[in-house]
């Protein structure tokens, strides 16, 4: 584990990272807000691409914000722009996975000199109330197909609407991991081989009270000129296929994949799928 000291208003708080591998430099950011980094942990990656994985601020043993209020996208971003200038290079590559792809589209769009390259993994370029209306009616067909054999599926629409906020640290992990198989296209099917990334999965209650306007920067993406991964699990029901086309379509020479039987954490569910559409990306 490594540790910089930031800046945020009159506060320093520590942020915390992790390296793995060896290769080009890929830094990245995970999902939530408050979901901790080690469920992003993408060890086939680091077979080639050196990665450098950000705990967000308010989870882990990262520091935490004296206002929880203060857990926004651009506060985010700040601290992911002071670890890309404490590594010290010239050009990174950038992963942002779901909450975390929202961080990377603003961070490209401040600061594009020091982005190498462009992974949004399972992201939207919008948030708001169409947004959760979709993945409302997402979650609830996914209930009604598995509810005779999984009667437990009744809450998760229920769960999903209900901020972390009103959970603590445990109880947010704990709502986390029983609507998890949601994320995924088959988890009772692969139950033995996925639990281990339903385990992984921790997260953090404070980061829920951030308070800012709801996400969208469809209007700014045209400016994006770093080249340009979007991926995203066609069985994804949060953010899914038509979220990610909204952004191949507004960034200019992006790339799109769709990774088939796959929902929103497709590096745990298909991980050589997934490993090889991002590392050809990035390295070939």
């Amino acid at each position: 584990m490594h540790r910089l000291t930031v800046r945020h208003g009159r506060d320093e708080i520590e942020q915390r990272y992790h390296v793995a591998g060896s290769g080009p430099v890929c830094v990245v950011h995970p999902g939530g807000p408050g979901i901790g980094w080690e469920y992003l942990r993408i060890p086939q990656l680091e077979r080639t691409m050196t990665m450098v994985y950000l705990e967000p601020i308010g989870t882990g043993s990262s520091g935490r914000l004296a206002d929880p209020r203060g857990y926004t996208i651009a506060t985010y971003s700040h601290f992911l722009h002071q670890l890309i200038q404490h590594l010290r290079l010239e050009k990174v590559a950038l992963l942002g996975h779901s909450h975390g792809g929202f961080v990377a589209q603003r961070y490209v769009l401040d600061h594009p000199d020091p982005v190498a390259a462009l992974v949004l993994y399972d992201t939207s370029p919008v948030t708001g109330e169409d947004f959760w209306t979709a993945a409302v009616a997402g979650i609830q067909r996914f209930a009604q197909h598995h509810i005779l054999q999984r009667p437990e599926v009744a809450t998760f629409a229920n769960d999903l609407t209900t901020r972390p906020d009103q959970w603590d640290d445990g109880g947010a992990t704990a709502k986390l991991r029983r609507i998890a198989p949601a994320y995924f296209h088959d988890y009772w099917g692969r139950e033995t081989e996925l639990a281990d990334g339903r385990a992984a999965l921790r997260m953090w209650a404070a980061p829920a009270w951030g308070e800012e306007p709801p996400f969208d920067i469809r209007g700014e993406l045209p400016r994006v000129a770093v080249p340009t991964l979007v991926v995203a699990g066609a069985a994804d029901f949060i953010c899914g296929p038509p979220w990610a086309q909204m952004i191949q379509e507004q960034i200019p020479g992006a790339i799109l994949s769709i990774l088939e039987e796959t929902g929103h954490l497709g590096h745990i569910e298909h991980p050589g799928r997934f490993t090889t559409v991002v590392d050809s990306f990035l390295t070939g």
